[in-house]
């Protein structure tokens, strides 16, 4: 185990409500609470020339599934 400090912190619920009503900055916030989560999962192997297996981020992935929050993002209904 490592021993970084682990960000466990959660979004605050005026964060949750700005970017729901589409607030640039609160959506920024959003993006990045969930940056490590997102390029965790567009993690795909490449091969190399010589058959090589290496660990990359898929960038074309990576923009898909914050995409797909931003969108989600926006027709979330704080109460």
């Amino acid at each position: 185990m490592s021993n970084k400090k682990r960000n466990n912190q959660l979004l605050s619920y005026p964060v949750i409500v700005l970017a729901s009503n589409g607030d640039v900055d609160a959506i920024n916030v959003v993006l990045k609470h969930y940056e490590g989560y997102i390029a965790a999962l567009s993690m795909r192997t490449f091969y190399d020339e010589g058959g090589n297996p290496h660990l990359c981020v898929d960038d074309v992935l990576r923009r898909r599934l914050e995409t797909k929050l931003i969108t989600k993002i926006l027709t979330f209904k704080a109460a």
